[in-house]
C-alpha cells in the first residue's frame, strides 16, 4: 500500500474518531489512569485490526497516535471532568426524563461536529485505501456481525431481553454498585419495557457498513477528487444522523430512545442513598483521574 501524504496534523485529527470507541472502554475500567496511560497502543491495536497497517504505516501510526494523546491530554480531558460534574449535580438534584435528553442530544450533537470537522482527513483516507485494505475492512464488518448475531439474536424473545438486561445492568453496577432484588426486579420490568428488535439494528448496521464500503469503492474506482470524496463522506456522515429522523423507523427508534432515557431514570428513582454516594464517589474519581491525566502533558 502506498504511504499517505497526509500532514500530521491531518492524521492526527483522523485518528481522534478511532479515540471515541477507545474512551468507551475506558470508562469500564477501575482505574482509568492505568487504562489511559496505555491507551495509545489499545488504540494501535484496533486500528491494525481494521485496515491490516503495512510496516510502513505502523510507525507513522503510531507517531500520530502519540501526537493525538498530547493533543487529547491538553485540550479534551479536562471538559470531559466538567461534563461530570455537571453529572453528579444532576444527580444530587434528581435528575429529569427532561435532563437525559438534553445530555443526549448533546452527545450526538458532539459526535455529529467531531465527525463532520475530520471529514478532509477521512477523505484523505479514503483516498489512499487500496483493494486488500478495503477487503480487510468488509471482513471486519463481517465478524462484528456474526458477533452481534450471536450475542444480541441467540434463543427466543425471553433470551433477548435477558442478555439486553444483563448488559444494561453491568453498566449499573458499575456506577451505583450492587442492587437488591427488589430493585432488580424493577430494572428488569424497565428494560424489557423497551422495545425489541434485533433484526432492525442488524439491518441498520449493516445498511450503514455497505454503504461505507460503496463509498469507498466508488473514491477508488473513479479516482475521486478531494473535493468530491468529502462531499461523499460528508454525505454520509449526515446520513447517519438524520436517518433517526427521517426513516421510515423513525416510530420505532423514538419509541426506543424514550424507553431508555426512562430505563436510566427508573435506576436512578430506586437507587438508595448510599447507591447515589457510590455513584458520585465513581464519577469524583473519574474527574480527578482526568485532571490528573490533563496535568500530564507528557
Amino acid at each position: 500500500m502506498q504511504k499517505s501524504n497526509m500532514p500530521l496534523p491531518a492524521r492526527r485529527t483522523l485518528y481522534s474518531l478511532f479515540l471515541i470507541v477507545l474512551m468507551a472502554a475506558l470508562a469500564a475500567c477501575s482505574s482509568l489512569r492505568l487504562a489511559y496511560n496505555n491507551g495509545d497502543t489499545l488504540l494501535y491495536w484496533w486500528i491494525d485490526g481494521y485496515v491490516d497497517l503495512t510496516s510502513e504505516q505502523k510507525s507513522v501510526v503510531k507517531e500520530d497516535i502519540d501526537k493525538l494523546f498530547h493533543w487529547h491530554r491538553k485540550t479534551q480531558l479536562n471538559d470531559y471532568a466538567q461534563i461530570l460534574q455537571t453529572a453528579q449535580r444532576q444527580l444530587a438534584a434528581g435528575a429529569t426524563q427532561a435532563d437525559l435528553q438534553t445530555d443526549f442530544d448533546d452527545i450526538k450533537t458532539r459526535t455529529e461536529a467531531l465527525l463532520l470537522k475530520a471529514t478532509p482527513q477521512l477523505a484523505e483516507l479514503a483516498r489512499s485505501l487500496q483493494p486488500d485494505q478495503i477487503a480487510t475492512l468488509e471482513r471486519k464488518f463481517a465478524a462484528n456481525n456474526a458477533d452481534f448475531r450471536k450475542k444480541n439474536m441467540r434463543g427466543d424473545r425471553e433470551a433477548q431481553q435477558r442478555f439486553r438486561y444483563k448488559k444494561s445492568m453491568e453498566q449499573f453496577e458499575l456506577w451505583f454498585g450492587n442492587f437488591s432484588s427488589e430493585q432488580e426486579a424493577a430494572i428488569r420490568q424497565a428494560s424489557d419495557a423497551r422495545p425489541l428488535n434485533n433484526e432492525i439494528w442488524l439491518d441498520e448496521r449493516t445498511r450503514r457498513q455497505n454503504n461505507i464500503l460503496a463509498a469507498v469503492r466508488k473514491v477508488q474506482s473513479e479516482k475521486l477528487s478531494q473535493e468530491a470524496t468529502e462531499t461523499l463522506i460528508r454525505g454520509l456522515i449526515k446520513d447517519g444522523f438524520q436517518r433517526l429522523e427521517t426513516s421510515e423507523r423513525k416510530a420505532f427508534f423514538d419509541s426506543y430512545e424514550a424507553a431508555n432515557l426512562q430505563l436510566v431514570l427508573t435506576v436512578i428513582k430506586l437507587a438508595t442513598p448510599a447507591q447515589k454516594a457510590h455513584a458520585q464517589r465513581r464519577m469524583q474519581g473519574w474527574i480527578d483521574d482526568f485532571r490528573t491525566l490533563a496535568a500530564d502533558q507528557r
